[in-house]
């Protein structure tokens, strides 16, 4: 089994976001020890809780302080930015650590705020075209624009390799266009539980093999779905307790409550938060899936199996930082 990260560089209860961006490096030279695949980093706007927001910022930091595990974005928000801007970011990146880098492209609303403040134009409302933007990506990769578009007379300059392009997403829109492009394809299983296999299966039929540097021959599917593992069935249950709460925030319009501990946390839900079971056959993960080493095992192992993965990105959002690296060496059994 693949397995890699993606991490959000939570501020922890009681710490800064200098030290979220540190246990960071630390979780990235981590993982690289023990095998994972990769370490990836995400965008969020406007969040408390949250460092992780300069994803080209800090994928440099994380390859500068590693030596072979690829290191990307889990995604940027390409519906904010130029296509071509994105493009030049991430071939740097590739230039300055060749061949470890991933370009993984999404988009996402930051609420009507901040979508306003991200783009250039403030004149007009916020409008974003998903569709054109991620062609556009791709032609500038791929150099790929028709001779008679004004793009094609300015090439992306750059070395040989280009960085790894996914196409992360929770919809069918993500689905339908990593597969007209022949893209590797994520599916945001901690957004999204009952659209998984749905989604899945409409990218792979109709999944169109691309010749270009960015494109892949045959389909490949990755899903990001929340994990804890622990030495015992309690332990974890503890440990999921803080996402328990965040989520309930969420629900209830409270978007920058602090994260909790995992006692103060098992104390506000008055007790220890049950553990879903994935069931076979069905393709739809749990929203959490905690246990001990043969509990999390055995439910990857089988929605690994049940939906042809490729690779399984593992998020979570544990607030004891020796506990979260805990977790990730148990997991390494899996490898």
């Amino acid at each position: 089994m693949k397995l890699s990260i993606v991490d959000l560089s939570t501020v922890l209860p009681g710490e800064t976001r200098h030290e979220a961006f540190l246990h960071s490096i630390e979780v990235a030279q981590h993982v690289e020890r023990l095998g994972y695949e990769r370490v990836w980093v995400a965008e969020h706007h406007g969040a408390a809780s949250i460092a992780g927001r300069a994803p080209e910022v800090l994928i440099a930091t994380l390859a500068a302080h590693t030596s072979r595990i690829r290191v990307g974005s889990g995604s940027v928000l390409l519906n904010h930015y130029s296509p071509l801007k994105v493009a030049e970011v991430f071939c740097t990146l590739n230039e300055i650590y060749p061949n470890r880098i991933d370009l993984g492209a999404g988009r996402a609303t930051t609420g009507p705020y901040l979508d306003l403040a991200l783009q250039q134009d403030r004149s007009k409302q916020f409008h974003s075209d998903s569709n054109a933007q991620i062609v556009e990506l791709v032609a500038w990769l791929d150099k790929s624009f028709p001779p008679e578009h004004p793009f094609a007379e300015t090439p992306l300059y750059t070395i040989d390799s280009l960085p790894q392009l996914h196409l992360l997403g929770s919809s069918s829109w993500s689905a339908s266009a990593a597969a007209q492009l022949g893209l590797r394809y994520v599916f945001a299983g901690f957004i999204a539980q009952q659209a998984t296999p749905g989604n899945i299966q409409l990218y792979r039929e109709n999944f169109r093999a691309s010749d270009g540097p960015s494109g892949i021959q045959q389909p490949e599917v990755r899903l990001g779905i929340h994990v804890v593992c622990a030495d015992s069935e309690e332990e974890a249950r503890r440990q999921l307790a803080p996402v328990h709460v965040m989520y309930q925030n969420l629900y209830q319009g409270n978007m920058n409550a602090p994260l909790l501990t995992p006692d103060q946390a098992v104390d506000a839900l008055g007790g220890l938060p049950p553990l879903e079971r994935y069931v076979r056959g069905t393709g739809i993960p749990p929203k959490f899936i905690g246990g001990t080493l043969e509990q999390v095992q055995e439910q990857l192992e089988q929605l690994t199996e049940d939906l042809a993965l490729a690779e399984i990105i593992v998020q979570d959002m544990m607030t004891e930082h020796p506990a979260r690296l805990r977790s990730y060496e148990l997991m390494a059994a899996m490898l």
